[in-house]
C-alpha cells in the first residue's frame, strides 16, 4: 500500500513524459545525445517528481474536500514525508545538473524555482498556466545546455555554433582558443582550470538560440494544457477545452514546418546547403529515402500528438464534467510524447524521436493504474 501510495503521489505514470524534454533540447541545438544529456534527463525527473510532491503538500487542504481519496488526507502519506520528499528530489536534481556543468545548474536552478514558486503560490493565481508553460520550456534548455558541455571543454573550437546567441552564462570550460602566442597559452591555463572561456559561454548562447523555438512550442502546449487542468475538480469550463483545441491544432502546423540543413553536428554550412538545393532543383525527381523518411515521420508523430490531445479536448468541450475534462488533461500530458518525438525529429534527430515515441506505450499502461492527474 505504501508503494501504491507513493506512485500516485508521485504520478509515476507521467513521468515517461519527461526523458522526451531532454532529448528534444539535444535534438534542437544538432548534437547528438551524451552524457549531459543523461545527467539532463536525471535532473528533470527528479525535479518533476519534486513538483508532484510538492504539490500535493501545497494542496493537502483542498484535496480533503475535493479528492480526499489522494495519498496526503487520505492518511497513507505524511504531510511532513511528502515535503521532506520534494526536497530531497530538489537537491538530487540540482547536483546531477551541476555534473552537467555551470549552464546546465543554471537553467536547473531556474526550472527548480519555478517549480516551488508555481506549486506554493502561483498555481492559483492568472500566472498559473505560464509558469508551468515557463517550466516545460526550462526543461528542454536544460537538455540543450547539458548536451555538448564536455565536447565545449574538451575540444576547443569545435563546436561553436555560428552567429550570435541570446542567453549569457560561462560555459563549463573554454570555447575556442586565441591565436597562437601568449594568448594560446592563457586559455590553455583557463581549460586547465574549468573556468569559463569566451568561446565555451559562445557555444551555450548557440546552443540556447537553437532550442529556443521548441521550447516555445513545448511550453504553448503546457500552457493550454494546465488551463484546462483548472477547471478538472469541478468542470463546467467549455472557453478552456475549446482555446486548448485550437491552440493543439496551431501547434500541429507549426510543428510540421520542419527545419531544414541541421546535422547531428549543428546547421549545414551555407554553400552545402546551397549544393543541395540546387541539386534538387536540377533533379526533383532523384529524392532518396532517407529525405523522405524523416519528412513521413515528422507527419505521423505529428498526427499522432493531435489525435492523443484533440479528441479528449473535443468530449470535454461537448460534455465539461469533471472525468471528461480529467480525461482531457490526462490526453494533454501523454500527448507531450509524440510532441517532443517530433520537435526531435524536425531537428534532424529521427533516431531521439523514434527513441522518444517508444514511451508512449509505456505511459499508456501505467496510466491505467496510476492516473497522471
Amino acid at each position: 500500500m505504501t508503494v501504491r501510495a507513493w506512485a500516485e503521489l508521485l504520478r509515476v505514470s507521467a513521468l515517461f513524459t519527461v526523458p522526451g524534454d531532454a532529448l528534444a533540447g539535444a535534438a534542437a541545438t544538432g548534437r547528438r545525445p551524451d552524457r549531459g544529456t543523461a545527467l539532463a534527463v536525471g535532473a528533470s525527473l527528479c525535479l518533476y517528481e519534486a513538483g508532484m510532491a510538492l504539490n500535493d503538500w501545497a494542496d493537502r487542504d483542498e484535496d480533503a474536500v475535493d479528492r480526499p481519496h489522494r495519498p496526503i488526507p487520505s492518511g497513507r502519506i505524511a504531510p511532513g514525508a511528502a515535503l521532506a520528499a520534494a526536497g530531497a528530489l530538489t537537491a538530487a536534481g540540482l547536483g546531477l545538473a551541476a555534473r552537467a556543468g555551470r549552464p546546465a545548474l543554471a537553467v536547473a536552478t531556474g526550472l527548480a524555482a519555478t517549480v516551488w514558486a508555481y506549486d506554493l503560490r502561483l498555481k492559483h493565481t492568472p500566472a498559473g498556466p505560464a509558469a508551468m508553460a515557463a517550466a516545460r520550456g526550462l526543461d528542454l534548455l536544460l537538455g540543450a545546455t547539458a548536451t555538448g558541455a564536455a565536447k565545449t571543454t574538451t575540444r576547443r573550437g569545435s563546436d561553436t555554433p555560428p552567429g550570435p546567441g541570446v542567453a549569457s552564462g560561462p560555459g563549463p570550460g573554454p570555447g575556442p582558443g586565441p591565436s597562437p602566442g601568449a594568448g594560446a597559452g592563457a586559455g590553455a591555463a583557463s581549460a586547465s582550470a574549468g573556468g569559463p572561456g569566451p568561446g565555451a559561454a559562445e557555444a551555450v548562447r548557440g546552443r540556447v538560440r537553437g532550442a529556443l523555438p521548441a521550447a516555445g512550442l513545448l511550453g504553448a502546449h503546457t500552457y493550454a494544457v494546465t488551463a484546462v487542468s483548472r477547471h478538472e475538480a469541478q468542470g463546467g469550463s467549455t472557453t478552456a477545452p475549446l482555446a486548448a483545441l485550437a491552440a493543439v491544432t496551431a501547434l500541429g502546423a507549426a510543428t510540421l514546418r520542419e527545419r531544414c540543413g541541421r546535422g547531428p553536428e549543428g546547421p549545414a554550412p551555407a554553400a552545402e546547403r546551397g549544393r543541395a538545393a540546387e541539386a534538387l532543383r536540377s533533379h526533383p525527381t532523384r529524392a532518396t529515402p532517407a529525405s523522405t523518411t524523416p519528412r513521413l515521420l515528422l507527419t505521423a508523430l505529428t498526427g499522432t500528438y493531435f489525435r492523443t490531445a484533440a479528441g479528449p479536448l473535443v468530449h470535454a468541450a461537448l460534455n465539461p464534467s469533471p472525468p471528461l475534462t480529467q480525461r482531457a488533461v490526462g490526453g494533454g500530458i501523454r500527448a507531450m510524447i509524440p510532441l517532443q518525438a517530433a520537435l526531435a525529429t524536425r531537428a534532424g534527430a529521427a533516431g531521439s524521436g523514434l527513441a522518444v515515441m517508444a514511451l508512449a506505450p509505456l505511459a499508456r499502461t501505467l496510466a491505467r493504474k496510476v492516473s497522471p492527474t
